[in-house]
């Protein structure tokens, strides 16, 4: 009885794992617009459902690093909405970041008037029978920063 109940679990094992989930890759980080307070930045993120239903996406995580792996900022977005069934779908994710914060990151914008950054994201869906799962994805390059005729 105990070999049937470890094949049946290894034959469960194998089955969930090769399970296809849904793939996702940030194609875009950028300047979006600024405020009295603070810089907008936006990551674009493309994510592909291999469903033939739509998966909600329950939140997506983030966080900001600069060039030297300082924090920049990490919050959530909650319920971005769904993704389409055997599609892909782009993402949009906001980032609100304080000037103070950009002042503490002068001696990296000073030298060439961007940031070198380190883009960490979760995206957690709620796949049925499964429930929650989580795929992490990140990126590092350079954000350009704007300049006043770029704002005018």
């Amino acid at each position: 009885m105990a070999e049937f109940l470890d094949k049946a679990k290894n034959f469960v094992a194998d089955k969930i794992a090769n399970i296809k989930k849904p793939e996702a890759s940030i194609d875009d980080v950028g300047f979006k617009s600024v405020t009295r307070d603070s810089a907008i930045f936006n990551s674009k993120v493309s994510v592909t459902n291999p469903y033939s239903h739509s998966i909600p996406i329950c939140e997506v995580s983030y966080t900001l690093k600069s060039g030297n792996s300082r924090e920049i900022l990490s919050g959530t977005m909650p319920d971005p909405g769904s993704l389409e069934e055997n599609k892909t779908t782009m993402l949009e994710v906001p980032m609100k970041v304080p000037y103070s914060i950009l002042m503490d990151l002068a001696r990296d914008i000073g030298k060439d008037w961007d940031i070198d950054y380190e883009l960490i994201l979760g995206l957690t869906f709620d796949l049925p029978v499964f429930g929650n799962i989580t795929i992490p994805i990140s990126k590092k390059g350079e954000l350009k920063l704007p300049t006043f005729s770029d704002l005018f």
